[in-house]
């Protein structure tokens, strides 16, 4: 697979990357160990270097799975991983950015991930109880310190980038993006431009809708978060189902599926974007990784973006609680 530099960080990835939350977490039935050991190995085979977790997802499991996956190939593949809540004995499980947490939660992950250096740690959401520069000069430390690599920020909005940056610079911002999610269209990309960041678009398929592989008839299961968000309601579900047809249609022109038309279009938006959509399965994995050959033009971009622009979209992506510690 084609690589890409993530901004100015030195971070050489592969163009698609591989975000594992969903193998053992916030997606209803927990499979096998061994069958996702064995799918983030096939990814790695098939030429995927970049891997996404987060000490949350589990919490920790999701870090001890990527892990050992991973052992096999130190050197080989950059890591990314998050740190920001209150998740150890007697945590109140909000946020949490203080520098001395910051460095348990690292050296923590470190032994999870079997590594002796993360190569990309986010802070996963901004702590308004934390200034923003405390926390890179904490990240920043640890760089010094050889336990870490690079530095990012998650859902991140303008001005806390530009402070965070004066201080450590930052290599990556993972942010939700999509067809159907523009929002870091509104000064982040900008602003990632202007400084050499790269960004990371997480949910780049609209946590499987765009896929075509969900409409309201369907019924998640227990514990897959989906259930709970405004946007997957079988009203919005069959409300939002035109930006699907949309994607279908440039798909048969290009012969394509609506998963890989969604992903040719975040990596035709700029060299330093890096999608990172999820999977359990590896005919997904494959139907993923296959986007990275798919080109469009400079005009069928701006015709997805003018049909995009013009289908309203139902729903809000979060619950208004779980959206208010965004954009920070």
């Amino acid at each position: 697979m084609r690589k890409r530099r993530l901004g100015t960080s030195g971070l050489e990835v592969s163009a698609i990357g591989l975000g594992c939350m969903g193998m053992n977490y916030h997606r209803g039935v927990v499979l096998e160990p061994g069958q996702m050991i064995a799918l983030i190995r096939a990814a790695v085979e098939r030429g995927v270097t970049f891997f996404d977790t987060a000490e949350v997802y589990g919490p920790f499991t999701n870090e001890s799975l990527v892990g050992e996956a991973l052992a096999p190939f130190r050197g080989q593949v950059t890591v990314a991983t998050k740190f920001g809540f209150d998740l150890g004995p007697g945590g109140a499980g909000g946020l949490n950015s203080r520098p001395e947490h910051i460095r348990q939660a690292a050296e923590a992950s470190l032994k999870r991930l079997r590594v002796d250096a993360i190569d990309l740690l986010y802070q996963h959401r901004v702590d308004p109880a934390t200034p923003i520069e405390d926390v890179a000069g904490a990240v920043g430390d640890l760089i010094a310190e050889g336990k870490v690599r690079a530095f990012g920020l998650s859902e991140a909005g303008v001005q806390t980038i530009r402070r965070a940056h004066a201080v450590q610079p930052v290599a990556a911002i993972q942010s939700e993006y999509s067809l159907w999610w523009r929002r870091p269209e509104e000064g982040v990309l900008a602003t990632c431009e202007a400084l050499g960041i790269g960004f990371v678009p997480y949910s780049p398929l609209g946590r499987g809708f765009l896929t075509g592989g969900i409409d309201e008839t369907t019924r998640f299961a227990a514990g897959d978060n989906r259930a709970g968000l405004p946007r997957f309601t079988p009203e919005a579900l069959r409300a939002n189902r035109p930006i699907v047809g949309l994607l279908e249609d440039i798909g048969r022109r290009k012969g394509a599926t609506p998963a890989q038309i969604a992903l040719a279009w975040l990596l035709a938006k700029a060299p330093w974007i890096v999608p990172i959509p999820g999977t359990t399965k590896l005919g997904r994995l494959e139907e993923n990784i296959a986007a990275a050959a798919i080109v469009l033009t400079p005009e069928d971009v701006r015709y997805l973006e003018d049909a995009a622009s013009r289908i309203p979209v139902r729903g809000e992506r979060y619950p208004a609680a779980v959206e208010a510690m965004t954009g920070r």
